[in-house]
């Protein structure tokens, strides 16, 4: 069964390769290959920030084990080259007391003075035999010194390496983490800026409530002036009634406090 989906699959995926290949020729490839970016594009673009600021913060904390191992590194490297120092002065310090004992013997036997100290005397041959020994011996520590000295440079160089890559590593993180922090201060200052924008209403509809208004206004002051002109200019000459009783001239006296005849008063001293 499983063999009989295999082998569909291949079939389809060749019938596939086969139609494009009829479609666009030789650049099927390259059809293929800015598709798959493309897609690859916009599957990237629609990942939220915040996601991939969490994810710049999880790849930030991976980097703490990784710190935490270079940190064991450098102790451990320190250690080595510190016993190795002990050993190199203690060494140094043997090596230094076989040279003093070498030179003595190598004097008794330039002068003759084979005697130890409890007058036992020896052949000048056997002295010679312990000489050769000893120097042998000597030459030996003396080589094994220097290659611990030499591994001892190694170790203090690595010690200064494992430091640096430490200092470099610890500065990496602190510069992630700030910059992880100025993009997440970033995201949260447009953020609230877009929710300060959400409350600036649209004035647009009170603007076009208000010039209505204002044309309803200015319409009602016209028609008002035009109807007030209207009564001032119109003829009311044959519409009016006069009262024949009425004394109109009594009226204008009275209203203007005319004077009696001979008097030098006119009526416009009234004003």
């Amino acid at each position: 069964m499983i063999c009989k989906v295999a082998k569909k699959g291949l079939i389809g995926a060749a019938l596939g390769a086969a139609a494009l290949g009829l479609i666009f020729g030789t650049a099927a490839p390259s059809y293929v290959k800015t598709t798959f970016h493309k897609a690859r594009q916009s599957v990237k673009g629609s990942v939220p920030v915040e996601f991939e600021i969490e994810r710049a913060k999880q790849e930030i904390a991976s980097l703490r084990p990784a710190i935490d191992g270079a940190i064991e590194t450098v102790v451990e490297a320190e250690i080595q080259a510190q016993n190795l120092s002990k050993e190199i002065a203690s060494a140094r310090e043997e090596l230094n007391q076989d040279g003093r004992r070498l030179q003595a013997l190598n004097e008794r036997l330039k002068t003759g003075d084979l005697h130890l100290t409890g007058g036992e005397a020896y052949s000048e041959k056997s002295v010679k035999n312990d000489l050769a020994r000893m120097m042998d011996r000597y030459k030996i520590a003396k080589t094994i010194l220097l290659e611990k000295q030499e591994t001892l440079k190694i170790r203090q160089r690595n010690v200064v390496s494992a430091r640096e890559g430490l200092a470099a590593m610890q500065n990496a993180e602190r510069d992630l983490s700030a910059r992880v922090q100025a993009a997440e201060a970033r995201l949260n200052q447009i953020k609230a800026a877009r929710t300060s924008n959400e409350f600036n209403f649209d004035n647009t509809a009170v603007g076009q409530a208000k010039k209505i208004v204002s044309d309803v206004e200015a319409q009602l002051e016209k028609m008002a002036r035009v109807d007030d002109l209207k009564g001032k200019y119109a003829d009311h000459s044959g519409s009016t009634t006069i009262d024949p009783l009425r004394d109109v001239t009594r009226e204008i006296d009275a209203e203007f406090n005319s004077a009696p005849k001979g008097s030098d008063k006119t009526t416009a001293e009234k004003f």
